[in-house]
C-alpha cells in the first residue's frame, strides 16, 4: 500500500473506508507461440512438472511469530520456540527460555551507530507491550466489506473485516494481555488475551533497526552460529528509536512508551491452541520451510524490490546514472510540498540520547503539506557514511567472505519510498502536484524478473489487489484505495512502465487473477499482492484475513484439476515485521538477510507435511523460476548468482559454503529431480 496510507488508515472511521517518458523501443513485445492445447510453448518448456508459479506475499510476520508451537507430522523436525525448549506447548516459558531473553543496551553519539551496541544487560521484565490498530474495526458491515474488497472466499472471512477492534487508544498499555506490566523478559503468547481475530500493534521493521535487533558480532561467532547474531535487542530498539525520527529531536520526557510500541516484537501465536488454523492446515498437508528469510533487513518496499530484482535500487538522475539524493536542501519549491529534506540515512544517535537516530524515516509532510526529514538512502561504499561502515566492518570480520555489493557513489534505498511511476506510466518522481509525495525514488534501470521473462517469451503477471482503483486514484484520495504501490517491483522500472503494451499486459488486478484461474488462462509466473485490508499487516490488517486471501486462491486452483496438477503456490511474507525470531540469520551482502519468515509451498508435487531446512530467502523464488525455465541470473551482481547451500548432517540450517541460498527445488517431490541436500 502507499507508504502514507497505512498510518492514515489507522485514523479513519469505519464509515470512511467506504506523459512523460517515451516508450522504451528496444523491449521485446509479449508474443507467444501456442501448442495444440492453447498453451504458450515457452511456458511449457520447464525442468519440472511445474508450469505455473503463483507467489502470494503477505505482510510482516516472522516464522516464530506464527509457527512458534508447530509440531510437524511423522518424523519431521521443525526449528521453533517449542522444539528449542524456549517455550512449552501452552506458550509459557520453557526450560531454555534463557536463550531468548532480551537485553537493553547503550548506543550514543560518542560511539556512533553500532550493529552490536555495548553495555548490554538483560531486562528483568519486558517493557510493557502497547496497543496498536483501530479502536473499532475499519469496516462496519458485511455489505461494506464486500464493497471494498474482493479477495476473500466467503462470508465468514468477510465478517472478520467487521470485528477485532482493540477497544484501546493507540500507544497505551495493551491491557488485553494478562500481566502486561510484568511479563518475563522474552517471548510471550499473544492469545487468548488478544483474541486471534483482533488487531494488535505493529513493531518497528526498518533497515538499521533490524541490524541492531539482530545484534550481530563476529567475535561471538560459533560453529553453529557463524554469523554471531544473538537476536536479543528487539524491545530495546522498539523503545529507543522505534519507526524512525524523521530528523525530529527526541521528545521530552522520553520513556519506554514514547515510541508507541513497547515490546510488541516479542508476541507469538499458538497454532496448538487454534491460532493461524489455515496456515497450519497448509503446513500439515503440503511443504513448509523453517529456514526461509526476508532478503533485506528493511521493510516492505525493500523486500519486494529484492523479490523482483534480487538486488537493491539506488538513487539516480532518472536515466540510469547514480546521483546524490537531496540532503538538507529545499525540494518542491513553489508547491505546497516545499520543505527542507534530508533523504540520506544517519542512524548515529542524536547528542544526549541513547539510540535516537539523527535522520531516519519515511519522510514527513508532503501530500499537500511542507516536507521534512526522510532519511532512507545510504552510500555504503563510503567508509564515512553514517551507519554503513558498522555493517560493512562487521561483515569483513566474519570468517567467510561476504561481498557487501556496495558500488561507489551509489546511494541505495533502504526503506519505503514511492516507486518512480504511477499506474498509467507517468513519471511520479517528476510530478510536482501538491497531492504527490516528494519521497519518491527516481525511475530505475535495474533489471527485474519481468525483463528476463520477456526476453524468453515466458508469460507473467503482477496481480495487485485494487490495481484498477489505484490507476484512477494515484494520489490515494479515495479512502477505499489501499493498493500497495511500494510492493509492485515493476512500478519502479522504466523498461516496464513506459511501454504501454508491456505494462497493460503484465500488471493486473486480482479480479483478473480469479478469472484467469477459473478460465485456465493463468500465466507461467504470477506475483500476487493483497490489499492493505487483507495482507495480514499488524495494526492495519489481521492474520486471519490473509489466511482467507490465500484460501480463495488455493481453492480456486484446486477446483481446476489440470491447473492444480501443474501449479506451485508459494505463500510467504515480505518481512518479519520486526517480530522476534530464534532462527539462524546468514549475512549475504550489505542489505541482508533478515529474520526468518514463513514459506509454504502448496502443490500436488510436495510431500505431505515436509519441512525443508535448506537455507533460503526471497531471492530463492527467483532461483526457482530461473532453474525451472532455464533462465540465467538477472545480472552479474544480483543475489541469484549465489550457490545452493551445502550443509552438514549435524546442522542443516547453516550453509558450509556461505553465503549461499537455495532454489527451493528440495521442497518438491519430482521423482528424483530435486530433494533436500
Amino acid at each position: 500500500m502507499h507508504l502514507k496510507q497505512r498510518s492514515s488508515m489507522l485514523l479513519k472511521s469505519s464509515a470512511a473506508i467506504l506523459a512523460a517518458l517515451q516508450v522504451f523501443a528496444g523491449l521485446p513485445q509479449p508474443a507467444f507461440a501456442e501448442d495444440h492445447d492453447g498453451n504458450r510453448s515457452a511456458d511449457m518448456q520447464t525442468r519440472s512438472p511445474i508450469k505455473h508459479v503463483i507467489v502470494i506475499i503477505g505482510e510482516n510476520r516472522s516464522f516464530d511469530h506464527v509457527f512458534a508451537t508447530y509440531v510437524p507430522r511423522d518424523e519431521q523436525h521443525v526449528d521453533n520456540l517449542l522444539s528449542k525448549g524456549i517455550i512449552k506447548a501452552d506458550g509459557t516459558p520453557g526450560r531454555n527460555y534463557w536463550m531468548a531473553v532480551q537485553k537493553q543496551a547503550v548506543d550514543n553519539s560518542t560511539d556512533g551507530y553500532r550493529v552490536s551496541p555495548q553495555q548490554k544487560a538483560a531486562y528483568s521484565t519486558l517493557p510493557t507491550p502497547l496497543a496498536g490498530g483501530p479502536t473499532v474495526p475499519y469496516i462496519s458491515s458485511l455489505a461494506e466489506a464486500k464493497a471494498v474488497e474482493t479477495g476473500l472466499p466467503n462470508d465468514q472471512y468477510y465478517s472478520y473485516l467487521t470485528t477485532g477492534g482493540t477497544g484501546l487508544s493507540h500507544g497505551v498499555p495493551d491491557t488485553r494481555i494478562p500481566h502486561v506490566n510484568s511479563l518475563p523478559p522474552g517471548p510471550f503468547q499473544i492469545t487468548p488475551g488478544i483474541p486471534y481475530d483482533a488487531y494488535a500493534a505493529s513493531p518497528v521493521h526498518r533497515f538499521y533497526q533490524m541490524w541492531q535487533q539482530l545484534d550481530c558480532d563476529a567475535s561471538k561467532a560459533t560453529r553453529s552460529n557463524p554469523s554471531g547474531c544473538a537476536g536479543d535487542l528487539f524491545p530495546w530498539v522498539e523503545t529507543t528509536i522505534g519507526a524512525g525520527s524523521n530528523g525530529k529531536p527526541q521528545p521530552a520526557p522520553f520513556t519506554e512508551e514514547s515510541t508507541g510500541e513497547g515490546s510488541a516484537a516479542m508476541g507469538f501465536y499458538n497454532v496448538q491452541q487454534g491460532d493461524a488454523p489455515y496456515l497450519k492446515y497448509l503446513a500439515d498437508h503440503f511443504a513448509l520451510s523453517d529456514n526461509y528469510h526476508q532478503a533485506a533487513t528493511g521493510g516492505t518496499g525493500m523486500n519486494h524490490i529484492e523479490i523482483g530484482t534480487g538486488d537493491a535500487l539506488w538513487f539516480s538522475d532518472g536515466n540510469g546514472n547514480p546521483a546524490v539524493p537531496p540532503s538538507n536542501r529545499m525540494v518542491a519549491s513553489g508547491t505546497a510540498n516545499a520543505g527542507i529534506v534530508d533523504e540520506i540515512e544517519n542512524p548515529n544517535a542524536a547528542p544526549g540520547t541513547n539510540n535516537w537516530y539523527s535522520e531516519d524515516g519515511y519522510g514527513g509532510g508532503s501530500n499537500g503539506k511542507p516536507s521534512y526529514g526522510g532519511g532512507s538512502y545510504s552510500n555504503c561504499s563510503d567508509p564515512n557514511a553514517p551507519g554503513a561502515s558498522a555493517v560493512v566492518d562487521y561483515m569483513r570480520a566474519l570468517s567467510y567472505k561476504v561481498n557487501p555489493k556496495c558500488e561507489a557513489s551509489h546511494y541505495y534505498l533502504l526503506n519505503n519510498y514511492n516507486p518512480g511511476y504511477f499506474g498509467d506510466g507517468t513519471n511520479a518522481y517528476a510530478d510536482n502536484s501538491n497531492m504527490n509525495s516528494v519521497f519518491t525514488i527516481p525511475p530505475s534501470t535495474v533489471r527485474n524478473i519481468g525483463n528476463a521473462l520477456l526476453d524468453k517469451n515466458i508469460s507473467f503477471k503482477y496481480y495487485g489487489d485494487q490495481w484498477n482503483l489505484y490507476k484512477e486514484d494515484p494520489y490515494y484520495q479515495n479512502p477505499a484505495d489501499v493498493y500497495c504501490n511500494i510492493c509492485n517491483f515493476l512500478a519502479y522500472s522504466t523498461s516496464i512502465m513506459t511501454n504501454p503494451t508491456v505494462r497493460d499486459a503484465h500488471i493486473a488486478d486480482t479480479v483478473d487473477l480469479y478469472a484467469d484461474i477459473q478460465n485456465g488462462t493463468l500465466p507461467a509466473v504470477s506475483y500476487v499482492k493483497p490489499s492493505g485490508l487483507v495482507d495480514g499487516h499488524p495494526a492495519s490488517s489481521k492474520l486471519d484475513l490473509f489466511e482467507g486471501f490465500v484460501k480463495k486462491i488455493v481453492d480456486g486452483v484446486q477446483a481446476n484439476p489440470k491447473l492444480w496438477e501443474s501449479t506451485a503456490i508459494f505463500v510467504t511474507f515480505d518481512e518479519g515485521g520486526g517480530y522476534y525470531d530464534s532462527g539462524y540469520v546468514q549475512p549475504v551482502d550489505f542489505f541482508g538477510d533478515g529474520t526468518r519468515v514463513p514459506l509454504l509451498v502448496v502443490s500436488a508435487h510436495t510431500r505431505q507435511g515436509h519441512i525443508s531446512h535448506d537455507y533460503s530467502d526471497h531471492v530463492s523464488i527467483l532461483k526457482f523460476i530461473e532453474r525451472n525455465w532455464s533462465l540465467n541470473p538477472l545480472t552479474d551482481r544480483s543475489r541469484d548468482n549465489l550457490p545452493n547451500p551445502e550443509s552438514s548432517w549435524e546442522n542443516p540450517y547453516v550453509p558450509m559454503n556461505g553465503p549461499a541460498i537455495g532454489d527451493l527445488f528440495g521442497m518438491f517431490d519430482f521423482g528424483g529431480d530435486g530433494g533436500d541436500r
